[in-house]
């Protein structure tokens, strides 16, 4: 049985998470509220919502979990020529709004899964200074980018989305840049995918993605990683991601 969340929206417990289900994907609770503070507290626990619109919000803790570790980015020749050579600006916190409906929007070989109500949520983090935007320009054009939460030095991506050819992976390589130059350490990725692993991420046990999060949440970054305005992209350096 599946615990039901209650809906004050200051509430922040969460049944244990070795409670959760193995199959699918860590299913934890259902129900509860998209507030500041329930997201929060799921955050820093490992626990993130994902449900569809007809659905109740159901919270989720996968094991094992997909991560990258910054300095462990892999950045392809391809990928490399797309950063130098394919006319893009990179922004951070510039049109997180935009973001998050380009990430909402359907795509060809799925839905989405993010909601209208989710979409205000997290509006409503980034408005709070919790959730942060990459954003890939080009002609004036937004033509890629991502979105998640930063909490400590522990980033947890939430979306993505590309017009442009290896656009997000250009806003992924940009923020691992920046992560790693004001100390954060741990970028989580929720569940595995190709994307994902192509570009160096891995899997980790519940157990040790909790105890990374015990310590990396409490610690301030070295500084803010949310430049203003756009820049070229760069490529970073190759000692502190992989090539």
């Amino acid at each position: 049985m599946i615990p039901w969340l209650g809906s004050d929206p200051d509430d922040t417990d969460f049944p244990p998470t070795r409670s959760a289900l193995a199959e699918p994907n860590g299913l934890l609770a259902v129900g509860g509220q998209l507030s500041p503070p329930r997201l929060l507290a799921a955050y820093r626990h490992g626990i993130f919502p994902w449900y569809e619109s007809d659905q109740p919000i159901l919270w989720w803790t996968p094991n094992p979990r997909a991560v990258l570790f910054p300095r462990e980015l892999k950045i392809s020749r391809s990928l490399r020529k797309s950063i130098r050579n394919a006319g893009y600006l990179v922004s951070f916190d510039q049109d997180f709004s935009s973001v998050v409906e380009r990430c909402a929007a359907p795509r060809r070989d799925a839905g989405t899964w993010i909601t209208s109500q989710m979409a205000r949520a997290y509006k409503r983090m980034h408005e709070l200074g919790h959730a942060h935007s990459v954003e890939v320009w080009r002609d004036d054009g937004l033509v890629g980018g991502l979105y998640g939460m930063a909490i400590g030095r522990v980033f947890f991506g939430e979306s993505m989305f590309s017009l442009g050819r290896d656009a997000s992976k250009v806003a992924l390589a940009h923020l691992v840049a920046r992560l790693v130059e004001t100390g954060f350490e741990l970028i989580d990725c929720q569940l595995p995918t190709s994307h994902l692993a192509s570009l160096g991420a891995r899997l980790i046990r519940r157990e040790e993605f909790e105890a990374l999060l015990d310590r990396l949440c409490e610690q301030a970054p070295n500084s803010l990683p949310w430049p203003q305005g756009p820049e070229p992209p760069c490529l970073p350096d190759r000692q502190t991601a992989g090539a």
